[in-house]
């Protein structure tokens, strides 16, 4: 398939300023040099996302972005789509709202059934993430670890596409039947994503990667007469096009002959397994194994597909036992660029997903639920993932042991465009914390600043919430049992003054956005470990960075080597921020960010929002222009 040939653009009100350039100047040279691997240590606040939008663009490749998490993947996806309004910006991230894995528990002879609930706009959105893979190059993707789990065969996907010419003879019961194999529907009552309809000699589709713009097929005899785009609810035409390219419906289609080519393979792999487990005298499970296998063939040999088709994954793509099943990676071309974000965070996951999935699959294997070869339905092992990784840059504040082993080059940018120095770091007592602390939250909230405290544990986090309300302050508790879309919802409201004070125990560190907090608590900052290591602490005090007032408070009764070391480079980052400012003549400002919703674009929108945000855009129609009343402000958000 032929890619769009387009550039990169940035768009942005501002140039790079501060330590950007340099950086920017540094990773492009490394990138062109063929270094496989560079860290950026970008302290908080610095422009690491406009950073990498400029390096992406210099370099003009199509690139990965990995985010830890699905709430920082929707922040940088918003970022990148405000600096890259002209290119391809995609999200690719779970398609699952609700997931229970298919599992059994031996000790009390249970069977759990996979169970899941699949948000329709997330699968639209990752088929639109494929599509421009393929078909443009300046296509940016911002995806969670998902990138790494097993996902259609790139080649099969491709080799089942339906291109449609104008001018093309072709018989409409042709179109149908592709249409079909495709997975698409016939619907002619609900149009909807992955249907189509009929009418006389006109065939309407609605792509299933496609959010608000339908594809009309007007034949004239064995002839395709006119093809156009058009919204599916008002009909109203867009754009009249002389080629259009189907694609399938899922990532998970398999052309028809090859289906029911390894039907014979499944069933050699059956006859093996059965003999194995009758020979170790595993009648019960020889017998759950044969019915259930035979079921699925009958099932396959029918329709296509059977629930649980996942598991045939391997005869599916026609790939060797122990291969890596095909990816995200595999859809990306030679000389994609891979940005880890949070690389800290992010690439210890990549490195966890593996082994967890294996024992729960040797147990279904083991007990006669699933054949051996599904074993190889699998995410990539850290191995698998490292050789399939292009040019890759490492992003972070404090880059862990795996970046600092492998970066070819470590370039820094420590100082912010604003001027923003670090905050001031501040050691008290632990055993007059509480008190302490709420004479600072009285100073601060009567700047109308904003707070951030972290605890060690939930109890202590909902004790000091209590007694931080039975004073008068407004103050939020942000736990674990708080979905990505509230968590959202209640940052979003710290923002918008609805209250001034958050508490939370590891909630409040990479990524978070914030400005208008000006002080950070840290609690029990002496209790040495993970949530009180080197990097958390650093982490942690960034929060308030993009404050001028910023200070960071951390309540020890004595100092660890982890306080040490992050007051150490905090003060070093300060040191060098400072002397920067004096002898350019900068005044930090805190930095000025409009309160939006960062879940904009990849939570769930209704179809009718979606199409007049869409004709809105396509009419060039002039920006809502923001109220400076913050009530007023909070409706409109």
């Amino acid at each position: 398939m032929t890619q769009a040939v387009a550039d990169f653009e940035v768009v942005a009100n501002y140039q790079p300023a501060g330590d950007q350039p340099s950086a920017i100047a540094g990773l492009v040279e490394g990138l062109e040099a063929g270094l496989s691997h560079q860290t950026l240590l970008g302290v908080t606040g610095s422009g690491k996302t406009f950073a990498v939008a400029n390096v992406v663009a210099a370099v003009n490749r199509p690139t990965l972005v990995l985010a830890p998490n699905k709430t920082l993947a929707a922040q940088l996806y918003g970022e990148f789509r405000e600096f890259f309004p002209h290119n391809a910006v995609e999200y690719f991230v779970s398609y699952y709202d609700y997931y229970q894995p298919e599992a059994y528990v031996p000790a009390s002879d249970t069977y759990i059934e996979k169970d899941a609930s699949i948000n329709a706009h997330i699968e639209q959105m990752r088929l639109s993430a494929t599509k421009a893979l393929l078909e443009r190059r300046d296509t940016l993707i911002v995806a969670s670890v998902s990138a790494i789990y097993g996902l259609g065969d790139p080649q099969s996907y491709l080799r089942m596409v339906l291109h449609l010419d104008r001018g093309d003879r072709v018989d409409q019961r042709y179109i149908l039947t592709r249409l079909a194999e495709l997975q698409y529907t016939r619907n002619d009552m609900a149009f909807q994503r992955g249907t189509y309809r009929v009418r006389g000699d006109v065939v309407d589709i609605f792509p299933a990667e496609s959010e608000a713009q339908a594809v009309r097929v007007e034949l004239f005899d064995d002839e395709i007469e006119n093809l156009s785009t058009f919204d599916p609810l008002t009909g109203e035409v867009i754009d009249r096009v002389p080629r259009f390219t189907v694609f399938p419906k899922t990532h998970y289609v398999t052309p028809r002959e090859r289906i029911l080519g390894v039907l014979d393979d499944i069933k050699d792999e059956l006859r093996e397994r059965l003999a194995h487990l009758t020979e170790h005298n595993k009648l019960v499970e020889a017998q759950r194994l044969e019915q259930r296998t035979r079921f699925d063939l009958e099932m396959i040999a029918e329709l296509g597909y059977c629930s649980g088709i996942e598991n045939y994954s391997r005869y599916l793509s026609g790939r060797e036992p122990g291969e890596p099943p095909p990816t995200l990676f595999d859809y990306l071309p030679k000389d994609a660029l891979l940005v880890i974000d949070e690389s800290h965070v992010t690439v210890p996951q990549i490195g966890g997903m593996y082994k967890g999935d294996r024992s729960r699959k040797e147990t279904l294997v083991e007990y006669g639920f699933r054949l051996p070869s599904a074993l190889d339905n699998r995410p990539l092992r850290f191995d698998e993932w490292e050789g399939m990784s292009p040019q890759t840059l490492f992003i972070s504040a404090t880059p862990g042991p795996y970046e600092a082993e492998f970066a070819g080059q470590v370039v820094e940018q420590v100082v912010r465009p604003t001027g923003l120095v670090d905050p001031e770091v501040i050691v008290r007592p632990a055993s007059t914390q509480v008190e302490d602390l709420l004479g600072e939250i009285n100073a601060v909230v009567g700047r109308g600043e904003r707070v951030l405290v972290t605890t060690l544990t939930k109890r202590m986090a909902e004790d000091l919430t209590d007694y931080l309300d039975d004073h008068g302050v407004r103050v939020r508790y942000l736990h674990s049992d708080i979905d990505t879309v509230e968590r959202m919802e209640i940052i979003r409201d710290l923002r918008m003054a609805e209250f001034d004070v958050l508490v939370g125990i590891n909630l409040l560190r990479e990524g978070l956005d914030i400005p208008e907090v000006s002080l950070v608590a840290i609690l029990d900052a002496d209790k040495e470990g993970f949530l009180r290591g080197e990097r958390s602490l650093i982490q942690t005090i960034g929060r308030t960075a993009r404050n001028v007032n910023g200070r960071a408070i951390l309540y020890a009764d004595k100092a660890t080597g982890s306080m040490d070391r992050a007051i150490a480079e905090t003060e070093r980052r300060r040191a060098k921020q400072v002397a920067f400012n004096e002898a350019h003549g900068i005044t930090p400002q805190t930095v000025r960010k409009q309160v939006a919703d960062v879940m904009e674009g990849a939570r769930h929108q209704a179809p009718g929002a979606a199409r007049k945000a869409t004709r809105t855009r396509q009419r060039g129609a002039a920006p809502v222009e923001l109220p400076d009343d913050p009530k007023a402000l909070g409706k409109l958000v």
